[in-house]
C-alpha cells in the first residue's frame, strides 16, 4: 500500500520541483566529459538488470520483498533530499526520456531530481540485493558504467551519482534491521 501511495505521488512530486529555482554546481569532471546522448545504453543497461532481479525473485521472494521494502525507503530519502537540496540543472544536460517511466514522471522531461541519482540507485540496490557471485559482480559493473554514462549525458552532477550508493547502502541496512526480508 505504501509503495502504491509513492508511485501516485511522484508526478505531482516531481512537477513541483520543476518549477522551483535552484543553483546550478559548478562541477569539475562534468567540465571535463563531452556531453553525449547515451539514453539507449542507459536504458538498456536499466531494464536488464531489472529483469535479471526479477527472474532471482522469482526463486527467491524474500530477495523482492527485501527490495521493495529498501525502494520505499530510497524513495522517502529521495523525496526528502530533492526538497531541501534545490538545484538546477548541470550545463550540457542531454534530455533522458524514458518511456517505461513516464508513467511515474507524468510523461514529462524531468531535470530537476538530482540529488541523489535514483537511476543510480537503482542497480545499487539490485548489486545489493543478488545473492550469486556472478550476479553481483554483474550489478556492480553495470552499476559503475552507469554512474559514468549518467555523466556523460550530464543528467546528474558527479556528487549525486556518488552519493547514490552510500544513501541506499544505509536505507538497505535498515530494511535489513527492521527485518524486511
Amino acid at each position: 500500500m505504501l509503495i502504491v501511495a509513492i508511485i501516485n505521488t511522484m508526478p505531482s512530486f516531481f512537477k513541483a520541483i520543476e518549477q522551483r529555482h535552484g543553483v546550478v554546481l559548478q562541477d569539475w569532471v562534468l567540465a571535463n566529459l563531452p556531453a553525449l546522448d547515451v539514453s539507449i545504453p542507459i536504458f538498456a543497461i536499466i531494464w536488464g538488470m531489472g529483469i535479471l532481479m526479477i527472474v532471482r525473485t522469482l526463486y527467491k521472494p524474500d530477495l523482492g520483498i527485501t527490495y521493495l521494502w529498501t525502494i520505499i525507503f530510497v524513495c522517502i530519502a529521495r523525496f526528502i533530499t530533492l526538497t531541501l537540496v534545490k538545484l538546477d540543472p548541470p550545463a550540457g544536460l542531454v534530455p533522458l526520456i524514458d518511456p517505461l517511466t513516464g508513467y511515474f514522471y507524468g510523461h514529462a522531461s524531468i531535470t530537476k531530481d538530482l540529488f541523489f541519482s535514483g537511476h543510480t540507485s537503482t542497480l545499487f540496490l539490485i548489486y545489493l540485493n543478488l545473492e550469486r557471485k556472478n550476479d553481483k559482480r554483474i550489478a556492480l559493473a553495470a552499476t559503475i558504467i552507469l554512474m559514468f554514462l549518467l555523466l556523460i549525458q550530464h543528467i546528474h552532477y558527479t556528487m549525486d551519482v556518488l552519493a547514490a550508493p552510500v544513501i541506499v547502502y544505509c536505507c538497505h541496512r535498515f530494511t535489513k534491521a527492521l527485518g524486511f526480508k
